[in-house]
This record gives C-alpha cells, structure tokens and sequence, in this order.
C-alpha cells in the first residue's frame, strides 16, 4: 500500500506542475494589459509597476521559473487588481465560504444519490424508478444557472405568499443563506451519481455471490446492507473525490446569482479584470486540490478493494 501511495502522489505532483505550466502558458497568450486599468499616466509611472510586478523580464524563462519558485513556497504573489492584497490571502478568505457551501452541496449529493440509486435499482421498470429517472435526466441536462434562477424565483414567490423570510433570496452569514444555493449547486452532481449508483445496484444484484447469498437463506436486507450496497458504491467513490474538488471550490455561476463572496465568484472578478496573479493562483489551487482529492479517493478505493493494489 505505501508504493501505491508514494507512486500516486509522484503522479499528482506531474499533474500539478502541468496544470501550473499551461495555465501560466494561457495567461501570457491572452490578448490585452493586466496594467490597462491601473493609472499608468507616464512611462515612468508604467515602468515602475511593471517592475513591481515583475513584468519588465523575459516570460521565458524568467517570469516562468519565478512564478514556479514561488508557487513551490506556496506564494501566488500580488493581485493586479486588488490593492497591497496577496492572492493567497484572497484565496484563504474566498475558500472557506465555498467550502461551507460545497459541504452542504456534497452531503445532499452524495447521499440523496446513493439512496435514490439504490432505490430505483430495487424497484426497476416500475414507477418510482421511472420517475426518479425522468428527474435525473432532467437534472443533468439543465445548466446550474437556469436552477438557481428558478430556486431565486420560488423563493421570492413564497416569501411574498408567507408574509415573512422564509429563506434569503440572496447573500451570506447564516445557516439561512445555504440552503438553497447548496441544493442548486449539488443537483447535477445528485442526477449523475443517482444514474451511477442504479446502473452499479444493477450489476451487482445479479451477480453470482448475490444468488449464492440468497440460496443460503441470507434476508433480502441483508443482502442489501452486507452485500449489494458496498459493492455497487465502489464506482460512486471513485467519481466522489472530484465532485467534491468541484463543487468545494465554488460553483461559478451559483456564487454570482447568489452573491456569495466564495472562490469561484473571485475567479470569475479575475478574469473579467484580467489580474494575472489571481487567475493562475486560484487556477492552481483548484487544481491541486482537485489532484488531492482524486488521490484520497484511490488510497481510499485502495483499501476497500485489493485488487487496485495489487494492479
């Protein structure tokens, strides 16, 4: 188990060197100025932030292996467009807010996925399982953002019925304010891992070790509990680790209908303002976080089934 691990973790520093190197490549091919909104009114003036921000050297390699030495040392640098703020404090103050949201979005996911699976796996071909799968398309096809306008809108409409808040429309600070962003953001991620966990319930429910456990007298419960249910979540772990990198670090668009000061609403304010720093930092946290995660997941996956091992 410790080669698999050692093996697993060489592979997502790869990946996190390649993800750094094309997202640096991407920024600097990017047409236009990190620089035009600053008020550069001279050359002199002009010079010197450059200077400041180290663009006044070659891209490659100079600002290239800079930006790799500080990322080794965890320093993202200045934002370009935030005031004397390191990018790394915009991503400590951003990312706890996502990830509040994220926690709430992927137990929602995670668990209403695996018992809605589960169950329409038991009652195949038959109503609920017909229903509950017409819901699941439907849930993977709708973009986030049409979701989060409707949830917006139901709120308002029941607000306005009630007489009283029944939940905030918008913005942050209380338990109050997650509960409908945190549903919108975790329904596709629901719809996808219900389909999954039903097409794994399915398998499993005819296999050979499953009839032999049934000839031995062993009850349709445990059966499911013991047997069925453990077996067919292996496929849905090893999907978990990502979509909890996805969603913890911010849905986007979600973050903006809501206005929630997370991650993802930072990143977007980034790339509208073309601030270098910030884009590539918060890129590159994303990423690693994401390669963490995904190697949790197979060390996890790892000990529940030898077999990944021992391959």
């Amino acid at each position: 188990m410790g080669r698999y691990a050692i093996k697993r973790i060489i592979q997502g520093l790869i990946t996190i060197w390649f993800i750094a190197t094309a997202t640096f490549a991407a920024m600097h091919a990017v047409p236009g100025d990190p620089l035009s909104n600053e008020k550069a009114t001279t050359e002199a003036i002009r010079k010197n932030l450059e200077a400041r921000y180290g663009l006044d050297r070659p891209v490659f390699p100079d600002q290239y292996f800079i930006f790799l030495g500080n990322m080794a040392k965890g320093d993202f640098g200045l934002s370009f467009t935030q005031q004397n703020r390191r990018v790394n404090d915009i991503i400590l103050d951003a990312f706890p807010v996502s990830a509040q949201l994220g926690v709430l979005a992927i137990a929602f996911a995670a668990i209403g996925g695996v018992l809605l699976g589960a169950f329409t796996a038991l009652k195949r071909n038959r109503w609920p399982d017909v229903t509950v799968m017409l819901a699941v398309i439907l849930g993977i096809s709708v973009p986030s953002f049409v979701f989060a306008a409707l949830g917006q809108l139901a709120l308002v409409n029941a607000n306005d019925a009630l007489g009283f808040t029944l939940l905030p429309v918008a913005g942050w600070g209380e338990l109050s304010h997650m509960i409908m962003p945190a549903v919108v953001l975790g329904l596709s991620t629901l719809a996808f891992l219900t389909r999954l966990m039903r097409s794994s319930m399915l398998e499993v429910l005819t296999a050979d070790y499953i009839r032999t456990a049934r000839a031995k007298g062993v009850s349709e419960g445990g059966i499911f509990w013991r047997h069925a249910l453990r077996n067919a979540s292996l496929p849905v772990i090893t999907v978990l680790g990502p979509a909890i990198a996805a969603i913890t670090t911010g849905g986007f668009v979600v973050e903006l209908v809501f206005a929630i000061p997370g991650l993802g609403r930072a990143f977007v304010e980034a790339v509208q303002q073309l601030d270098y720093t910030l884009i590539m930092g918060t890129t590159v946290f994303y990423g690693s976080f994401l390669v963490f995660m995904v190697i949790v997941v197979d060390l996890i996956y790892g000990l529940i089934d030898p077999r990944v091992r021992l391959a």
